[in-house]
């Protein structure tokens, strides 16, 4: 009969964990949504102008290396 006894409190401390726990990946995914993310974001476009910079540097070392004119800025126009 003690078991009897000891389960409504160990579900009821469950039931509050559990609770808490919501709370608290609620409050991550918040976190992340408001903070990291859109720090992600803007660090990502940094990072991927920069990364075309480079490569932009690398097309025209290539094209000077095999004797071609490099074509003029903003690329080539599609029809």
């Amino acid at each position: 009969m003690a078991d009897e006894t000891q389960k409504p409190g160990w579900e009821q401390r469950l039931n509050e964990a559990a609770a808490h726990m919501d709370q608290d990946v609620r409050r991550l995914v918040a976190y992340l949504n408001d903070e990291v993310v859109p720090e992600v974001r803007r660090n990502g476009t940094d990072a991927l102008r920069a990364a075309a910079r480079e490569l932009n540097r690398i097309a025209e070392r290539m094209d000077e290396r095999a004797g071609r004119t490099p074509p003029p800025p903003g690329g080539p126009k599609q029809p």
